[in-house]
């Protein structure tokens, strides 16, 4: 009796991870971190500024800034949202929210701007065979 040798039949499957997803969540959750940052820090700043301004009798510059990075922490905020509800425009709000944070010197937000830029969103899968 003479055995057969089993033959294995291999399948190639090409498996793909999808680690990109339908929305930028990503850098949707590092825009808003940076977002409130900015905007808290701003808050700080400001009322920093102010009282000590309000002891020496004029509205300082330092005020002013606070006010800056409070209108600059807005605007983040408002694009992480933008870019969350509509991903089509992730890539727009990304290069917003990447000079704001630049010019604010935000890590967070700069990380996010920079995932919203590359992010792409994930491809259909194609039909199987």
């Amino acid at each position: 009796m003479v055995e057969k040798p089993y033959k294995l039949k291999i399948i190639k499957h090409q498996a793909k991870v999808d680690c990109m997803g339908e929305k930028p969540t990503a850098a949707f959750a590092l825009s808003l971190i940076g977002g409130i940052f900015g905007l808290l820090g701003g808050i700080v700043i400001a009322a920093f500024f102010a009282a000590v301004s309000s002891l020496i009798g004029f509205f300082g510059l330092g005020a002013m800034f606070g006010v800056y990075f409070i209108i600059i922490g807005l605007i983040v905020l408002i694009g992480a949202i933008m870019m969350y509800n509509n991903p089509s425009s992730a890539h727009t709000w990304g290069i917003v929210i990447l000079i704001l944070s630049i010019i604010s010197a935000n890590i967070f937000g700069l990380i996010g701007g920079i995932l919203a830029i590359v992010w792409k969103p994930s491809a259909a899968a194609p039909p199987p065979p």
